[in-house]
């Protein structure tokens, strides 16, 4: 149910702003969704105490995989839950202690990548794409975690039998970044540096 929301609602407003593909779709609520209680927490974020280094390409392109990598696991752990609180199914003390682990280390993922790539210097042509990915990827899920909140308003107003509200203001605010035309290029760039990932459905993660 949370899929077809959200993926809806993404998909909406995102064609509105650019013909590009969209990061979030609803041919996933096709996949078969795992019980919560089977979910693992993804065990690897990205992790840099780096300062004031001169970053090499090689490790810039694993940094960048193994961030997009870490967003895609995390996100992808989240689903369940988000599923099941929407069908109003209880979760136990161990389901939402998962939940927030997961909440959290996206938080951190998204922090530590945007620490990284502004405290050092990289290789040439990775500065501004970096950015773009991380500020593209930070702005998702903040507009995942507002998509969330305003769905659980949405059926609070409904059960009260009051006519619910949506924000739509705020949402579009988000989108000058999370859009397909900016996911094209982080495609592109992604594409031309080799740098293999599963994020955006783009597959396989070897090397």
């Amino acid at each position: 149910m949370r899929r077809i929301f959200v993926g809806f609602l993404i998909i909406f407003i995102l064609s509105a702003c650019s013909q590009g593909k969209d990061f979030d779709t609803t041919e996933e609520e096709d996949d078969e969704i795992i019980d919560t209680e089977d979910v693992e927490v993804p065990g690897e974020i990205f992790t840099s105490e780096k300062q004031n280094y001169e970053i090499d390409e090689e490790e810039m392109k694993l940094s960048i995989k193994t961030y997009l990598d870490s967003h895609n696991e995390l996100d992808e752990a989240s689903y369940p839950f988000q599923d099941a609180m929407y069908e109003e199914k209880e979760l136990n003390k161990n389901e939402f202690e998962k939940l927030a682990r997961i909440t959290e280390l996206t938080k951190e993922n998204d922090v530590n990548f945007s620490n990284y790539i502004s405290n050092n210097t990289l290789p040439e042509g990775y500065q501004g794409e970096s950015e773009r990915i991380s500020q593209y990827i930070t702005a998702y899920n903040a507009l995942l975690y507002e998509v969330d909140e305003m769905f659980n308003n949405l059926m609070d107003d409904a059960n009260k039998g009051e006519v619910p509200k949506i924000n739509i203001k705020s949402i579009m605010s988000k989108t000058d970044v999370v859009n397909g035309r900016e996911q094209n290029k982080i495609e592109a760039f992604l594409d031309k540096k080799n740098i293999k990932t599963k994020a955006f459905g783009l597959g396989a993660s070897e090397e």
